[in-house]
Formats: structure tokens, sequence, C-alpha cells
């Protein structure tokens, strides 16, 4: 297996973040959680691996969107 860049293990490292939280999620609504979380990391696919400033401010992104979705209030997704 090929090793992996710094933002190829920061990019791993937020989506399985992101399930760890769908852990804590009640579990009616877990399968909407993976399947938004699927799509946003799907939606950002084509993005090339050397666009470095698209990567990370994606990487941004993705951080604050899981914050404000670990909330305890945040019991669903549509």
């Amino acid at each position: 297996m090929a090793r992996l860049s710094g933002l190829q293990r920061d990019v791993l490292s937020l989506y399985r973040k992101c399930l760890r939280e769908i852990r804590k999620k009640p579990v009616e609504s877990r399968d909407n959680f993976k399947a938004y979380t699927r799509a946003e990391f799907q939606k950002n696919i084509f993005i090339g691996k050397k666009d470095f400033t698209a990567i990370e401010y994606f990487l941004r992104k993705g951080q604050r969107q899981l914050e404000m979705y670990s909330s305890p209030g945040i019991r669903n997704i549509r």
C-alpha cells in the first residue's frame, strides 16, 4: 500500500472522526448522518490531489461542520 501524504491522512482522520461522532447519535438517525457524511465527501472527490488550497479549505469546512453536528442538540439531519 502506498504511503499517504499529510493531507490525505488529515482527510481520512476527519472521516473517521465523523463516523465516531455518528455513533453518539440516536440509532434512528444514524443512517441519515452516515448518508450525509458520505455525500459530503463524495461531492468533493473531484478535487485534484495537488490542489492543496481547496483541500485545506474543505478540511476546515468539514471540521466546522463536525463541531456543529457534534452538538448534543442536533439529533437528526436530512
